[in-house]
């Protein structure tokens, strides 16, 4: 984990790697909650006999859990000691780069894109690469705009 120990600190390092996350698995588990909270129940998620039939020979993760998971990765990847509160603004661009197999692993790498000064805090946008462990390009890469304040 990479410790900030200001949010005003980062203003420095726009353009620059503020962090990379702990490893998370994709287990069939996650996907199957995954499913049952969304609703989205397609066989190459759910169904593993089909899957294995299919084009990726096993089940494949959503694009949107993977996506999903960009919380959980900014908590073991950056902590920046003065933030007290921070909220989700939205994203400017997703791509989902590649499949997301069951039994893979992924971790986030954050750059720093954008700081604006808020009163209280500030706006980040940061690129989050979703690297899938032994794959040649990102499973997921997105931006994203985070309000966070001291």
């Amino acid at each position: 984990m990479k410790h900030h120990a200001t949010l005003a600190g980062l203003q420095a390092l726009v353009g620059q790697d503020i962090g990379c996350s702990d490893w998370v698995a994709m287990d069939q588990t996650r996907i199957d909650l995954f499913a049952q909270a969304t609703g989205d129940h397609q066989w190459i998620h759910t169904d593993a006999e089909r899957a294995a039939a299919g084009p990726f020979g096993a089940t494949v993760a959503h694009g949107f859990l993977t996506l999903s998971l960009v919380p959980l990765m900014f908590a073991s990847g950056l902590a920046i000691a003065d933030v007290r509160m921070g909220v989700n603004y939205g994203l400017n661009r997703v791509r989902f780069m590649a499949p997301v197999t069951v039994g893979s692993r992924l971790r986030g790498h954050f750059r720093l894109l954008a700081y604006e000064a808020l009163e209280g805090g500030a706006q980040l946008t940061v690129r989050v690469s979703i690297e899938l462990e032994g794959a040649a390009k990102p499973a997921c890469v997105a931006e994203t705009v985070s309000r966070r304040f001291v």
